[in-house]
């Protein structure tokens, strides 16, 4: 029987990916409310899941709700950390928003679960789950700061200053129908979210500072 990180035995093996219990619980979790369902998930499933006991659990999440909470955060927090950084930033929208939708869509796809279907969930419209609607609602805010510079530069369709947003978040519904995104999906994303703004040139350019920035930011 092996120690888990809080020094507390486990029932098994660690057999879930993370650097930490806390890391293993929330893979857990995010595994069983995308595949069995946020209701039908117990607490206790989840430290089944992670090889540990319900009460090693409790360590780490007061419930369920804060679970469930900390999944959904990972879905924005960093996306709006870097979306406001973008509209600090000078120069032209169309490289800043390719950035933003780059990433965003990449982290989207990137998981091993597909927590974009608990942006539906009903339990979400309670005022529990309120700090991350506002965060969400934050990020789509400044999407449409964004769009609407690139409207702006370079004489796009009035109306269209959402369509970014509702293009990443499509990759929900791609993923729940066909399963993993091809490596491509998130820069051809971010060129169909230009080319409905109005701007049709420069991809290749924008590419380059894309990976540019976003290695920057991982260093």
């Amino acid at each position: 029987m092996e120690t888990d990180r809080r020094g507390r035995p486990r029932l098994v093996e660690s057999r879930r990916p993370g650097r930490s219990a806390r890391d293993e619980i929330l893979d857990a979790a995010a595994e069983l409310f995308t595949t069995v369902g946020y209701a039908a998930t117990s607490t206790r499933r989840i430290a089944e899941s992670v090889g540990i006991r319900q009460a090693s659990l409790y360590h780490h999440f007061a419930a369920k709700d804060d679970i469930l909470d900390a999944l959904l955060a990972g879905t924005v927090d960093a996306s709006l950390e870097l979306a406001t950084d973008l509209l600090g930033e000078g120069g032209p929208a169309a490289p800043r928003l390719h950035t933003l939708v780059v990433a965003d869509t990449t982290q989207l796809c990137g998981g091993s679960w597909n927590l974009g279907t608990l942006y539906l969930l009903p339990d979400l419209r309670v005022e529990r789950f309120a700090a991350f609607h506002r965060r969400r609602d934050e990020l789509r805010s400044h999407y449409r700061t964004l769009s609407d510079a690139v409207i702006a530069e370079h004489d796009g369709p009035a109306g269209a200053e959402d369509l970014p947003f509702r293009l990443v978040e499509a990759v929900i519904n791609r993923r729940a129908d066909d399963g993993d995104c091809p490596p491509d999906y998130p820069w051809t994303t971010a060129e169909a979210a230009l080319r409905v703004l109005g701007c049709a040139k420069g991809f290749a350019r924008m590419r380059a500072q894309t990976a540019n920035r976003l290695q920057a930011r991982r260093t």
